[in-house]
């Protein structure tokens, strides 16, 4: 009887690789034209700031600020889900009371509600006509840098009043502005 699970088992999967299979190859080339574009635009937004000396070489004089919004935004990803994992070991603790796994589970909840308002006023701030915006929102305070051309007095509060309106009034904010080079 087990030889028999097994088996059937076996042709499902290798029935569900070959419908892959025909999927894929039938599939319209128009797809690996999009996938080509959208690493050639990828490819074209990371600038890096580069001179050419008397000698005709290339030197790179520093990192391109998108470099630095994607490293910052890394490392807190990182920190972050270190966090995380810490919690969760916390949470399926055994050892531990009822109620400190249930503070590790509403850390996490926590942890993932900030970064998803992160990203909302990250997409905010884009969209009011800046080209790139990092928030970092960790527990005593918000830090916003926005990469911008200009910008003035008018513009930092108009953000921090967006901030305060997504994440409430009890964090103090501050907003850098970064130029665009």
């Amino acid at each position: 009887m087990l030889l028999k699970k097994q088996t059937v088992w076996l042709l499902t999967m290798l029935s569900l690789v070959v419908v892959l299979s025909v999927y894929y190859i039938t599939s319209p080339e128009q797809q690996k034209a999009d996938l080509a574009g959208v690493e050639e635009k990828k490819a074209e937004d990371k600038e890096t700031a580069a001179t050419e000396s008397k000698d005709g070489k290339t030197v790179i004089s520093g990192v391109a600020s998108d470099e630095k919004f994607e490293a910052l935004r890394i490392k807190l990803d990182e920190q972050r889900a270190k966090k995380k994992e810490e919690l969760q070991v916390r949470a399926a603790s055994t050892d531990l009371p009822a109620e400190d796994r249930s503070k590790a589970y509403d850390e996490m909840d926590k942890l993932d509600e900030i970064s998803v308002k992160e990203d909302l006023l990250e997409t905010l701030i884009t969209s009011m006509g800046y080209d790139d915006a990092l928030v970092r929102a960790d527990g005593e305070k918000v830090v916003i840098t926005v990469k911008a051309k200009e910008h003035s007095a008018a513009d930092a509060n108009e953000i921090i009043q967006m901030v305060r309106t997504e994440l409430g009034s009890f964090q103090p904010v501050a907003v850098q502005f970064e130029p665009v080079k």
